[in-house]
């Protein structure tokens, strides 16, 4: 069953009571909340996602109010994990923003199986692009274009590998925009579902982009990656996409994942062994239908 077939009423009660457990790609994540409005933003936003109630859940994940002796009129909200709080509290208009950093923190810091690139992934013609670049390069306004372009999303955050086999896995979780792409994306993607704009973040204004349907649907489906493209938008710039040596993709690579040190040699034999299998690539852009069309002639280009 998943978000949607589930009535408005019953979806409130299992928020507030013994936890929402939802399917996250390859993560079953139990989310606790009381907070009624916390629980409208994400009815809509979930509204694709499994719910695995019988399963056992990886993270136990809570946002709880927060009363403030110094401020006490101002409303605010915590963060937990396993009953343990890695952040400050927040503003309560913010809790929606917090759910999703303390999820992406909880996958960060606990899934030392996989080898974590900071990266936005996507898959067309069976095979896995990695979009690896550092905040405020715009890859996840570019992740949002492309999934809603034909491609399927697994990541605007994580490139989850099997460091073994290889094999890329879904997480197609919320894309938070941030600032002047939310009306970037609004105007250019009008059929994409995002939620409110939440204001005055530690990133700036952030709106959430629901993954479209088919991504969700197809989290389960692993993939190789073929090409790494590592993109950098730049006004008004004209579009380039370089071939990128293979010494200088594994530096890249090696320093955009959150846990390489930790890995030792099986993190160098995996990216050594990703980089010679891949088309790598540098990519700088401003317009969306051109950099789609370019991305698309090199992913037909198999």
């Amino acid at each position: 069953m998943i978000v949607e077939q589930v009535p408005v009423e019953r979806f409130v009660s299992l928020l507030s009571e013994q936890g929402l457990r939802v399917k996250l790609g390859p993560f079953n994540v139990q989310i606790r909340t009381k907070l009624l409005q916390l629980a409208s933003q994400l009815y809509p936003l979930y509204a694709n996602y499994e719910l695995v109630e019988d399963e056992i859940a990886e993270f136990h994940v809570q946002v709880l109010p927060k009363h403030s002796v110094r401020r006490p009129f101002a409303s605010f909200v915590r963060f937990l994990i396993d009953g343990q709080s890695p952040f400050p509290s927040f503003p309560s208009d913010q809790a929606l923003a917090v759910l999703e950093w303390g999820i992406n923190l909880a996958v960060a810091v606990r899934t030392n199986h996989l080898l974590l690139f900071h990266s936005a992934v996507v898959e067309r013609n069976d095979g896995a692009m990695l979009l690896p670049a550092w905040p405020g390069s715009g890859k996840t306004t570019l992740c949002t274009a492309l999934v809603h372009r034909g491609y399927r999303l697994f990541s605007d955050e994580f490139g989850l590998m099997d460091p073994q086999l290889g094999d890329f896995l879904p997480v197609p979780r919320l894309m938070p925009l941030k600032n002047q792409s939310i009306g970037v994306i609004r105007n250019y993607l009008p059929e994409a579902v995002l939620g409110d704009e939440i204001f005055n973040t530690q990133k700036g204004t952030v709106a959430h982009v629901r993954p479209p349907k088919e991504s969700i649907q197809r989290a389960g489906e692993t993939a190789k990656a073929k090409w790494i493209v590592f993109p950098k938008w730049v006004a008004n710039a004209p579009l380039k996409l370089e071939p990128l040596p293979q010494s200088e993709a594994f530096l890249l690579l090696a320093s955009n994942s959150f846990n390489y040190g930790m890995l030792g040699e099986t993190s160098f034999k995996a990216v050594t062994q990703l980089v010679r299998t891949c088309r790598c690539y540098k990519l700088v852009y401003s317009d969306f239908d051109r950099v789609i069309a370019a991305l698309n002639e090199l992913t037909d280009d198999t």
